[in-house]
């Protein structure tokens, strides 16, 4: 690992840009989900739904999720002293669990519009698209205020 540390600023520097990247996912992806809901009577606009939805999630979320988890796991194995440092990492990597397991719960919706399945309301993906913003404060948080 130790010729990673001269790439340690690039490597958080992806880590930075990925994680604005499925972010962006995951505050869209539950918004179009709504609108999917909303207007189940329309089947063309459905079918532009499911093309938006399936590409969203596996074009843009699942690269940059993936990219996220890597660079994140190489920047904490070129500095594991960052696990002694304070609860700050330990806080936002449960809530980096939570985006997994919320970005993994959209790849289920998703796959369930696609084969029109969707029981979900509209009011339930406008509560459910919170989420990811309540996550991102706490980790912002912990990110830069280490406490």
């Amino acid at each position: 690992m130790e010729i990673l540390n001269q790439y340690y600023l690039w490597i958080k520097a992806v880590h930075i840009i990925a994680f604005v990247s499925w972010m962006a996912m995951l505050f869209y992806l539950p918004r179009i989900f709504v609108y999917h809901v909303e207007n189940q009577s329309n089947q063309s606009y459905t079918n532009v739904a499911k093309v938006q939805e399936r590409k969203l999630y596996s074009f843009i979320g699942k690269p940059a999720m993936l990219l996220t988890l890597i660079t994140g796991i190489l920047m904490i194995s070129i500095n594991p002293e960052l696990f002694r440092s304070g609860s700050w990492l330990h806080i936002k990597l449960l809530f980096v669990v939570f985006l997994l397991i919320y970005h993994f719960m959209c790849g289920y919706y998703v796959r369930a519009f696609q084969n029109d399945r969707c029981e979900k309301s509209g009011k339930f993906f406008r509560v459910f698209n919170e989420i990811p913003t309540l996550c991102l404060v706490v980790i912002v948080v912990c990110a830069v205020i280490k406490f």
